[in-house]
């Protein structure tokens, strides 16, 4: 029997894939256990510490870095009382050790300031660290009677130092990622914004051009069933009511029209009363295009005078699209465009070359809403878009659209 993967199988499995919040709280645990298992040996063996007070001490002091994660005022009181105690119960032979931080505590309290400054910012971090220097500094002074002073002063001064420089370090790191991900937010948001932009324009012209030819014959079916009764001459009672119907279906289809125009229309945009530009108007695209560097072979046949209005705009709109994108990506790239037409299609062809050598692309303009806008203006008139890269690096755009107006659709319920 052959094995099959199941979809939710793949799916759970990136599921389970560890963020990267995960990755580093797992390292501070493996960080965290280390610490200790150095630690409550050293606090027996060195400083004469009974095994259940340095269990519990080392315990407290190595857990704050991992309670400052979620609870910093509750890891800030564990560390606090960790290093106030850790020291107390020393034996004799702590003396001639380094009092009052021993190695390994010293570095499960660098663990912990620099968790709660990367996490939680400076101000913490920083009450975090005079508390645990303070109060190992007044267990020195208590304790100067029994453990020699001057060489818990230098033992101070040097974790001080230390455990200073690494919070210094965790502050400009934190602040660092912080800057890090305030510009990943408004890269993102610069983006979204920029696709937004995109659409809306393409939505505004969308909508200008549903205004000019489809809401510009629906007036002139309007206005032509309205008088066909004081047109046509003998026409029966039947006829005109006929003529008063598909009238008031215009009407009505006219205001639904309205509608969506005010849905595809934004509030800041304004009508452009400018007549769309057709297929005739590519020889004076392609000259402005010439003017600003572009070098396109142009092969252009004389257009019908049956073509659809929504053909003609569609077309311009395409190889305007296809020659900025090649103009854009392909700087100092030859370009070819070409046209013909036949009883029943109109063709379009715009392939450009690689970039020149000495030419550098614009990576930075977005990409995929010039393609997607041909594909969607070629579907509203039943043709179809291709592009694609060529072998020798350069891309091809391929339009086809039909010049017979599209078939309407079945009335549910009438003859097929």
């Amino acid at each position: 029997m052959r094995a099959t993967t199941s979809p939710v199988t793949a799916e759970s499995r990136t599921r389970r894939r560890p963020t990267p919040h995960a990755i580093a709280f797992g390292a501070l645990a493996l960080a965290a256990v280390a610490l200790f298992s150095v630690l409550v040996p050293v606090q027996i063996t060195l400083y004469g510490q009974p095994a259940p007070l340095a269990f519990l001490f080392g315990a407290m002091l190595c857990a704050a870095p991992l309670v400052a994660a979620r609870f910093p005022r509750w890891s800030i009181v564990l560390a606090t009382v960790a290093a106030v105690l850790l020291p107390l119960p020393g034996g004799p032979a702590a003396a001639t050790w380094p009092w009052p931080w021993s190695v390994p505590a010293m570095l499960s309290f660098i663990l912990f300031v620099g968790t709660l400054a990367i996490v939680h910012g400076w101000h913490i971090a920083l009450l975090a660290w005079l508390l645990g220097v303070g109060g190992t500094l007044a267990v020195v002074i208590a304790l100067a009677a029994t453990m020699p002073v001057v060489a818990g002063i230098v033992n101070l001064v040097i974790v001080t130092s230390v455990s200073g420089a690494c919070l210094l370090v965790a502050v400009l790191a934190a602040s660092r990622l912080r800057v890090g991900a305030e510009l990943t937010r408004e890269r993102e948001l610069s983006a979204l914004e920029q696709s937004r932009r995109v659409l809306v324009e393409e939505r505004t012209r969308i909508a200008r051009e549903l205004h000019d030819v489809v809401a510009h014959g629906m007036s002139l079916i309007q206005v032509q069933a309205s008088t066909a009764r004081y047109r046509v001459s003998g026409l029966s009672d039947e006829a005109a009511h006929e003529f008063e119907e598909i009238a008031q279906t215009a009407r009505e289809g006219l205001t639904e029209m309205r509608r969506l125009l005010g849905v595809l229309r934004t509030d800041d945009q304004q009508a452009d009363l400018a007549p769309q530009q057709g297929i005739r108007d590519l020889p004076d695209l392609v000259q402005a295009l010439r003017r600003a560097g572009a070098e396109i072979d142009a092969a252009l046949v004389a257009v019908p005078d049956a073509v659809p209005s929504a053909v003609d705009i569609a077309a311009f709109r395409i190889a305007q699209e296809a020659l900025s994108n090649a103009v854009r990506h392909a700087p100092q790239a030859r370009i070819e465009l070409a046209m013909e037409t036949d009883a029943a299609t109109l063709r379009l062809l715009v392939r450009n070359g690689p970039p020149g050598e000495a030419a550098h692309a614009d990576t930075s303009a977005p990409r995929g809403h010039g393609l997607l806008g041909m594909r969607e203006r070629a579907a509203l008139v039943g043709g179809t878009v291709s592009a694609g890269p060529d072998a020798d690096g350069g891309w091809t755009v391929r339009a086809a659209l039909p010049l017979a107006p599209l078939p309407p659709d079945p009335i549910p319920g009438g003859p097929a």
